[in-house]
């Protein structure tokens, strides 16, 4: 009776083994980062390449090296093993290499960090209200008088979403959007707040992760798109049970496009203020 369990369990797994697959195919890249939409991206990816490659020159040559003497110093008849109580000169280099080569990560790294993150934010650069919450992502931008009304962490509530200051004359025509509208090639500035518990802005065609925190507005986040695209942001942070459904869409179009688009919602905004 075991035998004929056994027997039925082999033939029901060799029938699911030949029936076709179901899921859906995959489309995109498999094995390394999507293709990278903002200046400055490809300094990040340039460094991800060199990870690979020293990762991969390490991991052959250090399996070489395993094959040889798995065969060359095998036990054999006749064969004494000999005990090696190490070697100062290698110890002295396969330490100092190394080491040599994680502080040259830190340092490019680093300065990666610092040129995508510190440099100077122009003048003409968009600015836009993300702000996260359990599950979802507000978004604000300045209306027809280009200036951005001023939020505050502790100003926010249910009927103020954004934390924005009620004397705040520039707040007044503000709209918001349910998706992140950019032109092409302006450069975006992203003031990047919580409600509720921490969340992430990740972009991977951005070569961009930043966290959320709550208390604390994130001022640094700004990047310049290079193409055309219908992206989404996505939150990598376990933010509860809605967390896999966190996302928004993001269009980046050309800046006759956006105008267009801008126009509409703020034309819209202003009307429903004049209507109050």
């Amino acid at each position: 009776m075991i035998m004929l369990h056994r027997l039925l369990f082999l033939l029901a797994a060799l029938a699911g083994f030949s029936l076709p697959a179901q899921a859906e195919e995959r489309t995109g890249n498999l094995y390394w980062a999507p293709p990278n939409y903002t200046v400055g991206g490809e300094k990040i990816d340039t460094l991800l390449n060199f990870i690979f490659v020293l990762t991969l020159i390490v991991f052959i040559a250090t399996q070489t090296v395993y094959i040889i003497y798995i065969i060359r110093y095998r036990r054999r008849p006749g064969h004494k093993a000999h005990y090696s109580h190490g070697n100062n000169t290698l110890e002295f280099w396969w330490t100092i290499i190394p080491t040599a080569i994680f502080l040259l990560l830190a340092v490019w790294s680093n300065r990666i960090w610092a040129e995508l993150t510190m440099t100077p934010i122009p003048e003409d650069a968009i600015t836009v209200d993300i702000v996260s919450y359990q599950f979802g992502w507000d978004i604000r931008y300045a209306g027809a008088d280009g200036k951005l009304g001023e939020g505050d962490v502790k100003l926010f509530s249910v009927n103020n979403k954004f934390g924005v200051k009620p004397e705040d004359p520039a707040a007044k025509d503000d709209f918001t959007s349910t998706e992140l509208v950019i032109p092409v090639g302006k450069t975006i500035h992203v003031l990047l707040r919580s409600r509720d518990v921490i969340h992430s802005f990740y972009v991977p065609s951005f070569r961009l992760y930043q966290d959320a925190v709550p208390g604390r507005t994130i001022k640094w986040v700004h990047f310049t798109t290079t193409q055309t695209a219908d992206l989404e942001i996505a939150c990598s942070q376990l933010c509860g049970t809605g967390h896999y459904n966190m996302k928004a869409k993001i269009r980046i179009v050309p800046q006759e496009e956006y105008d267009k688009w801008y126009a509409q919602k703020a034309a819209a905004a202003q009307q429903a203020l004049s209507a109050l």
